[in-house]
């Protein structure tokens, strides 16, 4: 990897920035998702993560320009689980130019070490059952599948 690659907290300046990044997953996450509607759909309050006390946004820069980003979210647990809280991952997004360079790893590892830091010994995330390449990014980090979620259309039936 590149040694101009650095990772930081984000900052209220960068939100142009996610807010594209935003689009990116977006849009990669369209050919897996035909709920999603047309046009401009946002995910995240990008700016009040930024902000949150319970979460941290992460980017990564390549010579000054934010090029990744991804979060953990505090949340609280259901009843029946044995954690109370836990650590939520997601906004995770690598420019094209920068994939396979261990970009989004730096990322989810320093967001892991967030979590730990935290004392939050559970870890989710979320992940298209259809994304192969993502499901392998995260198998080879430690993750491991535990629900699908189904869905059907009542008038397709």
């Amino acid at each position: 990897m590149e040694n101009a690659i650095k990772i930081r907290e984000a900052r209220i300046e960068d939100l142009e920035t996610l807010l594209e990044f935003e689009q990116g997953i977006v849009a990669a996450e369209r050919p897996f998702n035909p709920t999603i509607k047309d046009g401009e759909v946002h995910y995240y309050d990008l700016a009040k993560l930024v902000e949150s006390s319970l979460a941290t946004v992460l980017v990564t820069e390549a010579d000054g320009e934010p090029v990744a980003s991804g979060y953990a979210l505090e949340r609280e647990a259901k009843d029946y689980l044995r954690h109370d809280r836990y650590a939520y991952l997601g906004f995770m997004y690598v420019k094209p130019a920068y994939r396979g360079k261990g970009v989004n790893r730096l990322i989810l590892d320093a967001l892991l070490s967030w979590a730990q830091t935290r004392g939050l010994g559970e870890v989710r995330l979320e992940v298209y059952r259809d994304n192969a390449a993502a499901i392998r990014a995260y198998e080879k980090a430690g993750f491991e599948p535990l629900l699908l979620e189904m869905r059907m259309e009542v008038g397709k039936r």
